[in-house]
């Protein structure tokens, strides 16, 4: 690249061209002083060898070691982030950034900035987000711990493709390239580590186009212990990964847990079960049907109230599939279920009684009365849950409601 670098870190072939750089590479810091100068001297070969137009970026998350020191004195610009955290620094950085692209990796030297060429090809040809694959590229000895390695990324990683189905193999990877206005309109928000599948989740939701890359980890030059706390970090991942997955979290073991529970109830509703190997089931395992059906049930409605707030806040996109479900999440509909269900289950449970009544409400003998009066006890209990969770789609309606806009509706499934 024929340019000088100027004092806020930008490389210009040309004065004549647009001053908005091209590429911007993005490095969160926090005390990596050892390292930061290798790592902005080799993204600065990068750009000067690949003649690419553009800038290097430190976000500094409170470093007190003289990592801004040396940023400062090699020329590239500092972004001060005063909120801690990895997602924190990185967010900061990105408001900052005028690259149309951004690069992002750590300032420990794990990453050779100088091999960022087929992240620059993939986002030229026209994706928004290109994750790095450590997994393909190859993990030097020692570069991360084995409980990481063999369990905590790969599990993570696996449950991020299936609950969302994204076609990435490492999605806590440190470094990855993407479309800044793309990125930019997901408004991400998680401050800590769980930002790396923040922005991979939201941006598979968001249908962006998605792409990996195989990215070697060399061991970092720190020569201190990662910012990364395995169990703290990884539950970190986890929970957002749930949170973000109303269908994994809780409609598809409530569904579980409700066919579970019916159909063993079915299976005792008129008497004991004689199994193979001497094994008898009886009241007890009819109870403890019915009490799973109970929780199921409730873990469906969860489910319910959970991706109805995600659809009216703009959390989650909507879907033919969700739409569908979602418009008949109405109170009133809820509600006229909800009583049917109250008013079946006090009959049976009347019928337990007057059952009962016949023996002078003494000892009682068969096993229909107290199969009755359970059933029916535990259909009111999932008719009140039914009722509360009418009562949930009704409030989370007012602030829509009361928008800037006091004439639109709710949401309605085919509105989103």
């Amino acid at each position: 690249m024929n340019g000088s670098s100027s004092a806020d870190g930008e490389l210009r072939a040309d004065p004549a061209r647009v001053d908005a750089p091209e590429l911007t590479i993005l490095m969160p810091c926090l005390d990596e002083a050892k390292t930061i100068g290798a790592c902005i001297a080799k993204a600065t070969r990068f750009l000067e060898r690949e003649r690419i137009r553009g800038e290097i970026v430190i976000a500094d998350n409170g470093s007190t070691d003289g990592s801004i020191a040396i940023a400062e004195q090699a020329g590239v610009r500092v972004v001060h982030v005063n909120e801690r955290g990895y997602g924190a620094a990185l967010l900061g950085g990105i408001e900052a950034a005028r690259g149309e692209f951004i690069i992002i990796g750590d300032a420990d030297d794990s990453y050779n900035f100088e091999s960022l060429g087929d992240f620059v090809a993939r986002l030229r040809s026209g994706l928004d987000l290109v994750v790095g694959n450590r997994f393909q590229g190859g993990i030097s000895d020692g570069a991360m711990p084995a409980l990481h390695r063999y369990l905590g990324n790969p599990v993570l990683s696996l449950f991020g493709r299936v609950f969302f189905n994204i076609p990435v193999g490492d999605f806590h990877c440190g470094l990855r390239g993407f479309r800044r206005d793309a990125i930019r309109k997901l408004n991400l928000q998680t401050s800590g580590m769980e930002f790396a599948s923040e922005m991979v989740v939201r941006s598979g939701l968001e249908k962006l186009r998605i792409a990996e890359v195989p990215t070697t980890l060399r061991r970092d030059g720190r020569g201190r212990a990662p910012h990364l706390r395995t169990w703290r970090d990884g539950w970190r991942h986890l929970k957002f990964l749930l949170m973000y997955s109303p269908r994994w979290l809780y409609l598809v073991p409530g569904l579980s847990l409700l066919t579970a529970g019916l159909l063993l109830a079915a299976m005792l509703a008129t008497g004991p079960l004689d199994l193979p190997g001497g094994i008898s089931l009886d009241l007890n395992s009819f109870i403890a049907g019915c009490v799973l059906a109970v929780i199921g049930h409730q873990m469906i409605s969860f489910g319910l109230v959970a991706r109805y707030y995600a659809a009216i806040t703009g959390m989650l996109p909507g879907g033919a599939r969700s739409d569908s479900v979602l418009a008949v999440c109405k109170t009133d509909r809820f509600l006229v279920a909800a009583l049917l269900l109250i008013l079946a289950g006090a009959g049976i449970f009347t019928a337990a009684l007057l059952i009962w009544a016949q023996t002078g409400f003494g000892t009682l003998t068969g096993p229909l009365p107290t199969r009755l009066a359970v059933a029916g006890l535990s259909i009111v209990v999932i008719g009140i849950q039914t009722a509360f969770s009418a009562f949930l789609f009704g409030i989370f309606d007012i602030p829509v409601r009361r928008g800037n806009d006091r004439s639109a509706p709710p949401y309605n499934g085919a509105s989103r």
